[in-house]
């Protein structure tokens, strides 16, 4: 019987078409089916044991047969007081499995574990200023309502109460090594969680994740006055609807739009040639008449930052050649550069009329230049931020920067890998000897800094919140270092203080935005989309890095290549992306897919170096692993940097 579970559910709340295709093999699907990941990427083993220590005495439900776990299920029911871990209940064809179930005589605490963070104190901090359910709280709480709707039918002789147990932003760990409670081993091929023996709620320290009732949030959604996700049925109508419709298999054409351009559901090149379906063209054939040809043509979905998308596709506009220059702005452009409305209205006119020349403005980036001071040092950051805190005195989620890479170009053009910084030392608090690292590269002279984005000034921003709340006797340099964060940084977010230092870093994607656009990178200003659009217009690059000059000690030296030739082409004579010439971070999967599974953080780039950095800190491994780990994020992490010289390089020359 295909059962409504709760990965089902959520999966219909995204789209209610996904839950045909999903359970047809016949369909390609990009999502990373691989639990261990998924969990890992969000934090959720360590969170979810750590729940469990915080109920102790609870009774597993071990077996994943659907069967025996009612059965067990209900075996502990009879007794009065009982906490029961993975509890299963079934109704019809709804099944669930509860993270942690505490029976009291007739009530039933339904606690459900997110990894999750939150920086509230009780359910009104899940509302919109109009008192409904925030749109980000949706999943998460829809996610508890479908359970404890669950479990009301399955039980209806209890009182329910329906929690969300978060990690709360609010708290810091008051213990050293908490993560390391909870390490990651392979089990007969199967990942599992091995908790520290005699684990004391002691040993935990103050507890850093918070519950929240969300019973009248959900009352709401049962009631249909927070309930718009289906017009003309309740809570319960629908619950019946997705689960007569997967027990008979019928598709639900749920209505297509700008949620589609994300959709799993789409074929690869090597799909197609094991005869998979895309249910993504599926969809859009039916519900747009498209053409299999159609699919070929310039979508709007593919237009950059364009936020009346699904205005369009209601109008029946599915073509870049149907947007008008009044549906981009009504404005004349900002004047020296590239107004985002120029740049997208570029890109649809680039398209439609196949002019595939890159757009550059020379004067404008002319001027740029004549600011820099060489040597030129070109930054990348690998950071990361896990639920449970790897030392004392962290906040759940609080960033850690555990990796750079530095290029310079000297004033004769001449360009080294001239260093880099990786903390492999497990359950080690990396960021103030990264600091410390990244100071002894760059104090050296008053040279240009670069990044990419703003990931690397946010971070700067958390480490100067950091060593502010550190004690002088614990960093002797404190004040050394939170004077060298302010002068090649500018002050954000959450930091108290005010700064623009004299050094502070250009973005090199702000350069990209206002002065370069080329059609080889569509919707994307990532640095993995400009690069290989620089290197196929450029045929200065592409006769130097030709041949095996990357890497040689006297051309352009390398602290982790060897005389690497980065010029490669396809068989339709494109230039490879530099980017699949590495193997994988993270075996079988790409950098991309990988960000796809972190979702609690604003991860664009760099998910694969934050999984396999993870793994490193949570999992056992042999140091085989681990060291092909560490090679492959060194490599990585240089490309990065080397990356933003060629697009330097590009300019330039």
């Amino acid at each position: 019987m295909s059962f409504l579970t709760k990965s089902r559910f959520k999966l219909a709340l995204e789209c209610e078409t996904k839950l045909y295709y999903n359970d047809d093999s016949q369909y390609a699907n990009q999502r990373i089916d691989d639990p261990f990941l998924e969990s890992l990427a969000e934090g959720g083993y360590q969170v979810g044991e750590l729940a469990k220590l915080y109920y102790p005495g609870g009774i597993q439900v071990e077996t994943r047969n659907h069967q025996e776990a009612l059965d067990q299920t209900n075996s502990l029911l009879e007794k009065n007081k009982v906490i029961i871990y993975e509890a299963a209940f079934r109704y019809k064809s709804l099944f669930i499995r509860t993270d942690i179930l505490i029976k009291e005589a007739n009530r039933l605490q339904l606690i459900e574990v997110k990894a999750k963070s939150f920086g509230g104190e009780d359910y009104w901090d899940f509302l919109n200023k109009n008192g409904k359910l925030a749109t980000g709280w949706r999943p998460y709480i829809f996610d508890v309502a479908f359970q404890k709707y669950v479990l009301f039918k399955a039980r209806p002789d209890y009182q329910i109460n329906a929690y969300l147990m978060l990690a709360d932003k609010n708290k810091r760990a008051s213990v050293d090594g908490l993560n390391q409670c909870f390490p990651i081993v392979n089990d007969g091929g199967k990942k599992k969680i091995i908790v520290r023996n005699n684990l004391s709620k002691a040993d935990l320290g103050e507890e850093i994740l918070i519950r929240i009732n969300v019973d009248n949030i959900i009352e709401n959604i049962f009631n249909g006055s927070d309930f718009n996700e289906k017009e003309d049925m309740s809570f319960e109508e629908w619950v019946e609807f997705l689960s007569n419709r997967l027990l008979k298999k019928e598709r639900i054409w749920a209505g297509i739009g700008k949620k589609c351009r994300d959709c799993e559901f789409k074929c690869t090149d090597k799909d197609t040639d094991i005869n998979l379906k895309s249910g993504y063209e599926e969809c859009w054939i039916k519900q747009a008449g498209f053409s299999k040809e159609d699919f070929q043509k310039p979508l709007i979905l593919d237009i950059w930052d364009f936020r009346k998308k699904d205005q369009l596709i209601s109008e029946g506009r599915y073509f870049m050649k149907d947007v008008k220059q009044q549906d981009i702005s009504s404005g004349s452009g900002s004047g020296d550069v590239l107004s985002k409305e120029e740049r997208k209205w570029l890109q649809i006119q680039k398209e439609v009329d196949k002019d595939n020349k890159p757009y550059l403005d020379k004067e404008g980036l002319a001027v740029e230049m004549k600011m820099w001071k060489y040597p030129l040092h070109f930054i990348d950051y690998e950071t990361t931020s896990v639920a449970i805190p790897f030392n004392k005195g962290l906040h759940p989620y609080e960033g850690v920067a555990f990796q750079f890479s530095h290029h310079q170009v000297d004033s004769d053009g001449s360009i080294k890998h001239k260093g880099q910084y990786l903390n492999i030392e497990r359950g080690k608090f990396p960021c103030f000897d990264f600091i410390r690292a990244l100071k002894s590269e760059l104090e050296n002279d008053e040279g240009t800094i670069f990044r990419y984005h703003n990931h690397e000034n946010t971070y700067l921003n958390i480490i100067y919140n950091q060593l502010a709340g550190a004690k002088n006797k614990d960093v002797p340099d404190k004040e050394e270092l939170i004077r060298f964060i302010t002068e090649i940084s500018h002050s954000g977010g959450k930091t108290e203080d005010s700064w623009k230092g004299k050094r502070d870093m250009v973005d090199l994607y702000q350069l990209v935005i206002k002065y370069f656009y080329h059609p080889m990178m569509g919707g994307s200003n990532s640095i993995k989309a400009v690069l290989p659009a620089v290197l196929n217009t450029s045929e200065y690059l592409q006769k130097k890095y030709s041949k095996p000059i990357y890497g040689d000690l006297d051309l352009i030296p390398s602290m982790n290549f060897l005389k690497k030739t980065w010029i490669h082409y396809d068989k339709d004579g494109n230039i490879i992306n530099p980017y699949d010439l590495l193997s994988p971070i993270e075996k079988n999967y790409d950098d991309e897919k990988l960000s796809s599974l972190f979702s609690d953080l604003e991860i664009k780039e760099g998910g694969a170096a934050m999984m396999a950095y993870a793994r490193m800190q949570f999992t056992e491994m042999k140091d085989e692993e681990a060291k092909r780990i560490q090679e492959a994020l060194l490599r990585y992490c240089e490309l990065d940097t080397f990356a933003m010289v060629l697009i330097w390089e590009y300019w330039a020359n």
